[in-house]
């Protein structure tokens, strides 16, 4: 399979303090990636630095990120706006705070899409209607025609991951893409970036802090303490053949429902 990403030895500080330290992995096409542990482990650090979102305060000390063939730290920040869109996408934990209030999701959505590109209304309608109904919303233009405030908290976590996938990604980043929602809107989310794997081939980094939720929907998984790889490898050989003392206390916490 082809490589798209690989992280190399990366530390990350945030005003002099490590946050993550030397973390390795590779992501392929096609692939999902799950990135576990405790919240403020640095999982989120890491995918941040690879859309240029750490801020001023956050920077990678040493280490490389790359991204067919471009070490994404060393990028200006104009080199990486062509990126962040048509080629590395971002879902994060509340997708509804992204969007603007006080203008239809239509309206910024098209605005994203025209960022990257000469693009008329109607090309956009159409790649927006196709999408969603892909991704299984039903009154596709109704849904473009809300407000944010209009829509539930699932349904923006949804329209967010619409959004992100807009322009086709090759990667996409998936920041806790469950957090607080119901479990149902949790697996409906679940299934649907499965369905971009299956549909576009889409390379999925997802991050987590259940370890079922990655058990269930990975290929490989990178398990994080305190800013560093405690495990990483096949998902199967790490979950049922667990070697650190940490990796078994996450898996010890997954609820196991019993019939009396």
């Amino acid at each position: 399979m082809e490589e798209l990403l690989r992280y190399e030895h990366v530390d990350i500080s945030y005003n002099g303090i490590p946050a993550v330290q030397d973390v390795s992995f590779t992501l392929e096409r096609g692939e999902i990636l799950g990135i576990v542990g405790e919240s403020g482990c640095g999982k989120s650090t890491l995918l941040k630095a690879a859309m240029g979102l750490l801020g001023s305060s956050g920077v990678v000390t040493r280490g490389d990120i790359w991204y067919q063939g471009k070490n994404l730290p060393d990028l200006s920040e104009k080199e990486l706006r062509k990126l962040n869109g048509p080629e590395l996408g971002m879902i994060f934990q509340s997708a509804g705070s992204s969007f603007c209030p006080i203008r239809t999701v239509g309206a910024q959505m098209y605005e994203m899409m025209a960022e990257h590109g000469s693009v008329t209304k109607k090309e956009f309608l159409r790649r927006a209607i196709e999408l969603l109904g892909k991704l299984g919303f039903e009154d596709e233009r109704r849904i473009l025609d809300s407000y944010p405030f209009e829509l539930s908290g699932g349904m923006q976590q949804r329209v967010g991951i619409a959004a992100a996938m807009l322009l086709n990604p090759s990667v996409l980043f998936a920041d806790e893409p469950t957090a607080a929602l119901d479990v149902s809107v949790q697996k409906q989310v679940l299934e649907e970036l499965s369905l971009l794997r299956k549909t576009y081939g889409t390379a999925i980094v997802l991050v987590a802090h259940n370890i079922g939720v990655i058990g269930a929907m990975t290929d490989r998984v990178l398990v994080m303490q305190d800013g560093k790889t405690v495990e990483y490898g096949e998902t199967p050989d790490v979950l049922q053949n667990p070697q650190a003392d940490y990796t078994r206390k996450l898996l010890a916490a997954v609820p196991k429902l019993r019939r009396s």
